[in-house]
């Protein structure tokens, strides 16, 4: 290991202020919340296609044959007509859900993207906000 000279050696440590450590601890929360409702909004996706794909198969099944529609942990014999009502109103559940979420996850990356200029105008290359 070489050690430097004292007049190369670059001295990038600042105090860090109560403000900007409440700002770091900002951010590390918003980035903890982005990345749990990326999860939840990707379980909320793949319950869209789900939905989807029964969208489909209803569309093939008969009209007359009651349908297997799971309802929370149960399965549920539902006539077609109601099954199909049903189905309509969990897609479109699913779908303000994500959006809500969407909106959230939005709101929270501008925030992030506010904080990260403070703090790399306040920092420079001392601190890193990256992934």
């Amino acid at each position: 290991m070489r050690m430097l000279p004292q007049e190369e050696e670059i001295d990038d440590s600042k105090e860090v202020t109560w403000e900007d450590q409440q700002r770091i601890n900002t951010f590390s929360k918003l980035n903890t919340r982005v990345r749990s409702l990326a999860e939840k909004m990707g379980t909320l996706k793949q319950d869209k296609e789900a939905l989807d794909d029964l969208a489909t198969e209803l569309e093939l099944a008969d009209e007359d044959q009651p349908v297997l529609y799971k309802v929370g942990e149960a399965f549920l014999h539902l006539p077609h007509h109601r099954a199909l009502k049903r189905l309509e109103s969990d897609q479109a559940q699913v779908d303000d859900e994500i959006a809500k979420l969407s909106k959230v996850v939005d709101q929270c990356e501008h925030d992030m993207k506010a904080l990260k200029v403070a703090l790399y105008a306040r920092f420079g290359s001392a601190i890193n906000l990256d992934e």
